[in-house]
């Protein structure tokens, strides 16, 4: 892993923890980084990572519209 430095406001670095969490989860929404990936940049395990995406109003599942209308193409 890379380290990477972000400027960020003072008030950011007082939830330190919390700003770091949400930026895994949004970096998960996105479909930049995995479950995986987003709970180890949070420092967590996977599934206790899992849990807090509501937290940030995250979805566990990343499945969109395309990817059932892709399913059911292949499927039929």
């Amino acid at each position: 892993m890379t380290t990477m430095t972000l400027q960020v406001p003072d008030f950011l670095e007082k939830n330190h923890q919390d700003t770091v969490r949400f930026l895994a989860a949004k970096l998960y929404e996105s479909g930049k980084l995995s479950l995986g990936q987003s709970a180890k940049v949070a420092g967590m395990k996977k599934w206790d990572f899992a849990e807090i995406l509501i937290d940030y109003d995250v979805d566990y599942i990343q499945y969109t519209a395309e990817d059932v209308i892709a399913d059911v193409e292949r499927i039929s």
